[in-house]
């Protein structure tokens, strides 16, 4: 059962990109797409929003989820989140095993 977790970063003056710049260069979103069930890590800009950062993060079970939420890592992007006074908007998903439905396949250009 893989999770999607869409996380809306939102301040003021750049403050979320400064903060996905910093979770880069710091290494820490390379050590958490190095744990052990983690499927994506990455960052999008919004084209209408140039106060937040989209973070797509997927994983493949609950329990990889749940090992990550009890690394030292989310202690640091607590601080993190905490240094840039960021507000969070969450969306989570199950993926549906059983994929894109073929009625929807027309509208994906490969």
């Amino acid at each position: 059962m893989e999770i999607v977790i869409n996380i809306y970063y939102t301040g003021e003056n750049g403050s979320a990109k400064k903060f996905a710049q910093e979770m880069m260069s710091e290494g820490i979103v390379k050590e958490i797409r190095a744990e052990s069930g983690n499927r994506q890590y990455e960052y999008f800009f919004p084209a209408e929003d140039a106060e937040t950062v989209l973070l797509i993060d997927r994983w493949e079970s609950q329990e990889a989820l749940d090992k990550h939420h009890a690394s030292v890592l989310m202690e640091k992007i607590a601080a993190l989140r905490e240094k840039y006074s960021l507000h969070m908007r969450v969306e989570r998903f199950v993926a549906d095993s059983k994929g894109i439905p073929d009625s929807d396949k027309k509208f994906i250009k490969v």
